[in-house]
């Protein structure tokens, strides 16, 4: 996919729609869920999520370099390393917050234990220390310990990536493959282990990572051969689709998620292709234009994926109490399609929110901060 440098409109779009769909597939009694990309593909949106975090961290890192250089690179990664754990702590307490409201809903007894809260209140300091230690990720914060290892690792990988493409990949696919066994180098609390296998998921980050470090041109895309791929890709997302639709509509097992299987991996691939061509074509840059709120979602992305957890579980405990005072709620689809349009909405207002509270910010903490911080005050323009 190539792309001028600077930041793409194109992919602040698709991860503000990503964000949003995160927050879609988390309300279970929702109508929207069943329209969304794991109805029809045997990927969904972590794929996406993991693939363009490493396409970011890349532009990223060869922006803080031009500037910088590798010190300076390094310095800002981890920084960012602690900018994402400090988020995961944040969205763990939210999550065990969630749970002790949850306790007051007899409704929404399963999602109150998806929260981590029954363990801890038995044991809150060692659940806490677990919390800390990555060896308890209580729901939807579970995603975010494995971008705290990847940032740390950008700034090793970027630069070998630059120089060996072929073998960086080949280096990450026998991590994927060996990923099964290496997980359970990984800390853990009782028998449980990471719902997103990092050894596994690194590869998603790694392409994301190879498409921005070497894209594909414009040229190739429109090429014979570019067109040849195209129409496969077509085929493959089209098989897919009718399988997951017709045939096998059963969610897949867990650890056909946690280990990145490859019937994901060449699932997301086929409508990755499809997309590059959607922008080379400029289809998503037009719709991106046309949808705003949805590009500054993608621009705040760290502050509304933990508060699109918040937002998708309160929704999802309201239309439990709904349920449970209306009888019927599955055939009350009016109130269920309410709570995803709330979702939307409340995530479009956060992503306004947070970016004016940056802009009022930047010009008084700048000034003072240029002299200081050079690289971080440039960095946030």
């Amino acid at each position: 996919m190539s792309m001028a440098a600077g930041r793409s409109i194109e992919v602040d779009f698709l991860r503000g729609a990503v964000l949003i769909v995160i927050a879609i597939d988390h309300i279970s009694r929702g109508i929207l869920q069943h329209a969304m990309l794991h109805s029809y593909a045997y990927c969904d949106a972590a794929e996406v999520f993991v693939f363009l975090g490493g396409y970011a961290s890349a532009a990223a890192y060869a922006a803080v370099l031009s500037r910088n250089g590798e010190s300076g690179a390094r310095r800002r990664f981890l920084r960012r390393a602690g900018e994402i754990y400090r988020a995961y702590l944040l969205t763990a307490v939210l999550m065990l917050v969630g749970g002790a409201l949850l306790t007051r809903l007899p409704c929404a007894q399963a999602a109150m234990a998806d929260t981590g809260w029954p363990v801890f209140a038995r044991q809150p300091w060692q659940t806490l220390a677990d919390i800390a230690l990555f060896r308890r990720q209580p729901y939807l914060s579970a995603v975010l310990p494995m971008y705290v290892l990847f940032a740390l690792m950008v700034p090793v990988i970027v630069p070998v990536t630059r120089r060996a493409p072929v073998a960086a990949l080949c280096a990450s696919l026998a991590v994927w493959l060996a990923a099964p066994w290496l997980v359970m180098l990984l800390p853990s609390a009782g028998e449980g282990s990471w719902p997103f296998n990092p050894f596994a998921w690194q590869l998603m980050f790694m392409l994301g990572l190879l498409v921005r470090v070497h894209p594909v041109s414009a040229e190739t895309l429109a090429s014979v051969t570019g067109k040849r791929v195209t129409q496969a890709a077509f085929v493959v997302a089209l098989t897919f689709a009718f399988v997951k639709l017709c045939i096998d509509s059963h969610p897949s097992p867990g650890f056909m998620k946690q280990n990145l299987a490859s019937v994901r991996i060449v699932s997301f691939v086929s409508i990755a292709w499809l997309c590059a061509q959607a922008v080379r074509l400029g289809w998503l840059r037009a719709l991106a234009e046309r949808l705003p709120g949805v590009v500054t979602i993608g621009r705040q992305g760290l502050i509304c994926f933990v508060g699109g957890t918040v937002v998708s579980m309160s929704i999802d405990a309201a239309l439990a109490f709904a349920r449970v005072q209306t009888g019927d709620l599955w055939t009350d689809w009016p109130i269920r399609l309410l709570g995803d349009a709330s979702a939307v909405a409340l995530l479009v207002l956060l992503g306004h929110c947070a970016s004016v509270l940056k802009a009022r910010m930047r010009p008084v903490a700048m000034p003072a901060a240029m002299a200081y911080f050079p690289a971080r005050s440039r960095e946030r323009k």
